[in-house]
């Protein structure tokens, strides 16, 4: 597959789970590939980059961007009466203004035909969401908005913005501290009687950031098997 190739790509968090598939997935569409990672440590990012020779080197234009992620450590799940300033200041650092202002930054480089995919959750759009999660979805909300009004601004540049939605995914931040119960009744929420998986993910990223979804801007797209 070289659907990527001569295209760039930089990947926010690609050392583990979603982001690592992801950015194995658009080296394998033959993308050069620039992971940045958080509070993983360098020999997670280092095996990501080792594996296969996939991930390339940073092109020297992109070195100097400042990616403007706080190192907020675990994301804080929070109902109202127990969010502290702290807790609300990690999260929207992390989940808000980094990609804000890292696609500000990244705007000049960009030519027509670029793509930008952003996360949220399957569960901004679930039925079955409990109040620890209103922190986490206030911040999710956020990107999807951004998501429809940047769509606005990118579109006469022929440039797309999208965000993925994952539901449940088998990744190590996800099964951290859940017990078998709780991951019983997750699969078996799913029509397909499974979570989902990294690469599952992947796969709809490649096709937002591949010329086939070029016609497809200010969606927010469900990954996660019919769940939700």
């Amino acid at each position: 597959m070289t659907t990527l190739a001569g295209k760039v790509a930089v990947i926010t968090g690609g050392s583990k789970g979603i982001g690592r598939a992801t950015a194995l997935r658009f080296a394998q569409d033959g993308a050069k590939v620039v992971i940045q990672y958080n509070s993983d440590s360098r020999g997670d990012a280092a095996s990501v980059a080792d594996t296969e020779k996939l991930i390339r080197a940073a092109v020297e234009k992109f070195q100097h961007i400042d990616i403007l992620i706080a190192n907020a450590g675990s994301l804080p799940y929070k109902d109202l009466l127990s969010t502290s300033e702290e807790d609300f200041r990690r999260c929207i650092n992390l989940n808000v203004k980094g990609p804000y202002f890292l696609i500000q930054k990244a705007a000049a480089y960009l030519r027509p035909g670029a793509s930008i995919i952003l996360v949220s959750s399957t569960l901004c759009h679930a039925s079955t969401v409990t109040p620890r999660y209103l922190l986490y979805l206030s911040t999710k909300g956020a990107i999807e908005q951004m998501v429809r009004v940047l769509a606005k601004e990118f579109g006469p540049k022929e440039i797309t913005v999208n965000a993925v939605a994952p539901g449940p995914t088998d990744t190590v931040l996800f099964n951290n501290g859940a017990n078998e119960a709780v991951l019983t009744a997750m699969n078996n929420m799913n029509p397909r009687g499974r979570l989902g998986t990294p690469e599952d993910i992947a796969e709809t990223m490649a096709f937002l950031g591949s010329p086939a979804s070029g016609w497809v801007s200010g969606q927010i797209l469900r990954v996660n098997g019919g769940m939700a």
